[in-house]
């Protein structure tokens, strides 16, 4: 059950949703779930922001970015669980006794029409988590001697590589390569760039 502080967020955030009317609830929810789907690369909320003016709904800045990261998780959390339209209806339910049959009407129909494109959509997710990286540093060196070796004189190339895990912790990578294995690596690199621009 959720704390009486969640519930009141809640609550605000569905006093909020019944200042829309169902189609503008609509509109708002195909740009969350066309982004569920991965057919965007987010939500924009300056579109969403703009369509409620034009429709005469004025919401505070944190009041729309609450709303539209409630419905965010909201779906996404009914996408993982893979629930059907009556689920979901009955899960806002139990969240707020605030909400409007006709909003629940739309958000049901919604689902019911996407729900299982989103589910899909998240089992892909969750299959492709892989770490992304976000930093590189290089820096080239000499080793000039080793315990085995006095006289080396071998240029290499030391990488740092910072990588976000897919649970969302950092962590640095770092190893390093001689001169040949890292032009191989830098034409590897260029290869994989010109078939990016090619997507």
């Amino acid at each position: 059950m959720p704390s009486a502080e969640e519930s009141h967020g809640v609550n605000k955030v569905v006093d909020n949703i019944c200042k829309l009317s169902p189609d503008l609830l609509t509109e708002a929810c195909q740009h969350i779930l066309t982004y569920l789907q991965g057919h965007t690369r987010g939500v924009d909320s300056a579109e969403i922001s703009d369509r409620f003016q034009k429709a005469g709904v004025s919401l505070e800045h944190d009041a729309l970015q609450n709303m539209i990261r409630y419905l965010l998780l909201t779906f996404r959390s009914a996408g993982k669980s893979n629930v059907s339209g009556d689920d979901l209806v009955s899960r806002l339910e139990e969240s707020s006794i605030k909400w409007p049959k006709a909003s629940l009407q739309a958000l049901h129909k919604l689902w019911s029409e996407h729900g299982a494109s989103v589910h899909a959509q998240q089992e892909v997710h969750s299959m492709l988590s892989i770490s992304q990286l976000v930093d590189m540093q290089w820096k080239l060196g000499m080793a000039v001697s080793s315990d085995t070796c006095r006289s080396l004189n071998s240029p290499y190339v030391s990488l740092l590589l910072k990588i976000v895990e897919p649970s969302g912790q950092v962590t640095h990578r770092s190893f390093e390569m001689t001169i040949p294995q890292f032009q191989n690596f830098h034409k590897q690199f260029k290869e994989m760039a010109a078939v990016m621009e090619t997507v």
